[in-house]
């Protein structure tokens, strides 16, 4: 069994070797899993090691990973994630910061930081992370890998350790088009079908670094003319405060008896807990009222089957010595556009396009909910990467 110290840089916790069904579709197929999904008789840590402490093994597999398994694939191994899931840039204190193989003086992102550098570093075919605000988009963007974020909902997190329970969502990472498309087979209901029409979301372009904008516009050239739209005409602002009051009153009652208690905390991630303390009910409510209505607005705009376009990202990967207040604002600016899904819990998929500065950056398309498979689908197709 290979041990932790081998693999901190690869983003590998623990080797695992759980075989799948052998005539399964996924038969062949090796992937690795985010440390906040259950295996049998391992401890979930959850990035944190006196979590893992106090809930000792898994009884049972994350339903994700039993599916997994019973379609045929082979579990390799438990990956890094940033502590408690709360952070988008790769660190973690306990467990170390995996490298980003696209980019090795970069951060990885998070926090599904180690899912995406085993299967960007090839040690792994597909990884396993999981999404509330960016965590399987952003890191997917650093790394230079395909990454979804489902329809909220539409696959089970049964046997997962829990952020906010209204945003987080299973999600996957792979290196091509082709197998990204078979895992969303064994694990999607049927697609609804997408339209051809694009839609090319202004904010989201005007949100991102210059040089960002400008490779990902000739790669939508491709695409062919598509309208300028903004959905947010409130402002990416006025939904990001919402989606924070929602979020942090959430994650507070989620998590919060467990901070209480006093674990071992990376100062930062000890910092974002304090300020979900401190999120009232009424701002929470308010914030509810934002997200349904902006929710309603996606839905309309997206009933036909439309495609939003947009950059996963608004700056490649920040470098692995940055300071923590630059990485606040790239935080910022980051979730600013990442709340576009995952306030009303759309399905988005990232591709990787192009390099900024040396780095990869990826562009996204979101679509309604359900439409899921037809994304993967159009990936396939586009040949855009």
């Amino acid at each position: 069994m290979s041990t932790f110290a081998e693999h901190a840089d690869h983003g590998l916790i623990k080797s695992l070797d759980i075989p799948g069904n052998p005539v399964g579709p996924l038969a062949g197929i090796d992937v690795v899993v985010k440390d906040l999904f259950d295996i049998a008789g391992e401890v979930t840590a959850f990035g944190n090691p006196d979590w893992g402490q106090r809930h000792g093994k898994a009884l049972a597999h994350a339903w994700i990973v039993q599916r997994l398994l019973d379609a045929g694939a082979h579990i390799t191994g438990k990956t890094t994630t940033v502590e408690l899931a709360f952070g988008m840039e790769g660190r973690n204190i306990h467990y170390g910061t995996p490298i980003n193989p696209a980019a090795p003086d970069r951060l990885p992102g998070g926090s599904s930081c180690g899912s995406v550098a085993m299967v960007a570093g090839h040690r792994a075919t597909v990884g396993i992370g999981s999404d509330t605000g960016g965590s399987v988009r952003i890191p997917a963007s650093y790394c230079g890998l395909y990454g979804l974020r489902p329809t909220h909902g539409i696959i089970s997190l049964a046997g997962a350790a829990a952020l906010a329970p209204s945003f987080d969502t299973p999600g996957w990472f792979a290196r091509d088009a082709a197998t990204m498309l078979k895992i969303g087979e064994a694990l999607l209901p049927p697609a609804r079908p997408l339209s051809t029409v694009f839609l090319k979301v202004g904010p989201a372009f005007a949100n991102a670094d210059p040089a960002v904008s400008a490779a990902l516009e000739a790669i939508i050239e491709q695409l062919g003319p598509m309208p300028v739209i903004d959905p947010a005409p409130e402002g990416l602002d006025t939904i990001l405060a919402a989606q924070r009051a929602v979020r942090d009153r959430e994650t507070w009652a989620t998590l919060g008896g467990f901070i209480e208690t006093n674990p071992t905390l990376d100062p930062v991630i000890a910092g974002r807990f304090a300020a979900t303390k401190a999120a009232t009910a009424a701002g929470a409510e308010a914030g509810l009222l934002v997200r349904r209505s902006f929710t309603a607005r996606m839905l309309a705009l997206l009933e036909g089957g439309a495609i939003l376009v947009l950059p996963t990202s608004p700056c490649p990967a920040p470098m692995r010595d940055a300071d923590q207040p630059s990485l606040e604002i790239v935080r910022n600016r980051t979730i600013r556009v990442g709340i576009i899904a995952a306030f009303p819990g759309l399905p988005e998929l990232t591709i990787p396009v192009a390099r900024v500065d040396g780095a990869p950056v990826g562009l996204s398309f979101i679509a309604g909910p359900g439409r899921d498979l037809a994304l993967l689908e159009l990936a396939a197709d586009l040949n855009l990467a």
